[in-house]
């Protein structure tokens, strides 16, 4: 999960790459040279709720406004789907860009809990979804529309049928708390770290303890 957005980025480039998508491309392979040793560490979990994280980087691209979203959704304490992305349409404004990311991740978590019912273990809670857009949280539990969310309407009437079945619940989190931010965009060295330990991507543990 740590590469998502930089493959994502760099591919972007593939048809028609310059020196500066090279050199990125060089600065990728060094990290995973760098962290061959660290993986995706699974642990026992006392709860089995699922739980995802959405965030949108709004009009990030430079060249076409375009907007990045990426999602990660946990089982219980161990990190199950991730995505990074490129919104196919511009959006106009953050709530808009927002809003696609919840709808992607609703329906990444609707595919994951019919999964879990076909293997025998249905959910009996509803999914949280976090979002750090406070609009988006609105939309998606309030019945009213005007002209600004028209161009969305199915979206809305998607993720709202699901929080009125009761099988998706749409809540706010501060943006210090949001794990799809790594999914998104470039990050401090130290915001990369601690988001990076919260996905659980380390070193294996008897590496780690051999360390002391």
């Amino acid at each position: 999960p740590d590469l998502s957005y930089a493959v994502q980025q760099i591919c972007l480039y593939m048809h028609d790459p310059r020196e500066p998508h090279f050199a990125a491309l060089k600065r990728i392979l060094r990290y995973v040279r760098g962290t061959v040793d660290f993986g995706l560490q699974l642990y026992a979990s006392a709860t089995t709720s699922l739980v995802g994280y959405t965030y949108a980087d709004w009009v990030g691209c430079p060249s076409t406004r375009r907007s990045t979203f990426g999602y990660c959704v946990f089982l219980g304490d161990n990190l199950l789907s991730w995505s990074s992305k490129r919104q196919h349409t511009i959006s106009s404004s953050s709530a808009e860009a927002e809003y696609r990311g919840v709808v992607n991740v609703v329906a990444a978590t609707a595919w994951l809990r019919n999964l879990l019912r076909e293997l025998h273990s249905p959910l009996s809670t509803a999914t949280l979804v976090y979002c750090d857009n406070v609009s988006a949280v609105y939309l998606s539990a309030n019945p009213v529309q005007d002209q600004r969310t028209k161009h969305i309407e199915i979206d809305i009437h998607f993720v709202r049928y699901m929080v009125q079945t009761g099988h998706i619940r749409v809540l706010h989190v501060p943006s210090r708390y949001q794990y799809a931010d790594i999914f998104t965009k470039g990050l401090s060295t130290a915001l990369f770290e601690d988001f990076l330990s919260s996905l659980s991507v380390r070193l294996p543990f008897a590496q780690t303890a051999g360390a002391y």
